[in-house]
């Protein structure tokens, strides 16, 4: 799992340091057959607005894609949003992140474009 704020450099280090190519983007991919993902967080929307339970989703993914790489935006620093949708999202990708990082070898955050290994180490 590579987790961060938007633009802090996670694709990038996902291609150049750990190898990973074919990344699906989690704006348009199929909701199956997914293995490497870049874009978790927005993949949780998708499945929120088709009336997919995202944590469900979640626990399956990991289940079935226990080797995958996935990229996720932290979503839930900042102001918290007036629209209760945007809150239930925030919420979604939070708790999705939380199940993604308990069933991940390794946990890295991008800050800055610098790795912080928050679980497993540097290779």
């Amino acid at each position: 799992m590579i987790t961060g704020g938007a633009f802090q450099g996670k694709t990038r280090y996902t291609v150049e340091n750990l190898h990973i190519n074919g990344l699906v983007n989690g704006a348009d991919c199929d909701f199956t057959n997914i293995k490497n993902i870049n874009g978790y967080h927005i993949l949780v929307r998708r499945l929120m607005e088709n009336g997919i339970d995202p944590i469900a989703y979640t626990e399956r993914f990991c289940r079935e894609n226990p080797d995958s790489t996935v990229i996720i935006d932290e979503i839930g620093c900042g102001i918290i949003p007036m629209e209760k949708e945007e809150r239930q999202w925030r919420e979604a990708v939070g708790r999705c992140g939380c199940i993604i990082a308990e069933n991940s070898e390794k946990v890295v955050r991008m800050v800055c474009g610098i790795p912080v290994f928050i679980k497993g180490g540097a290779e």
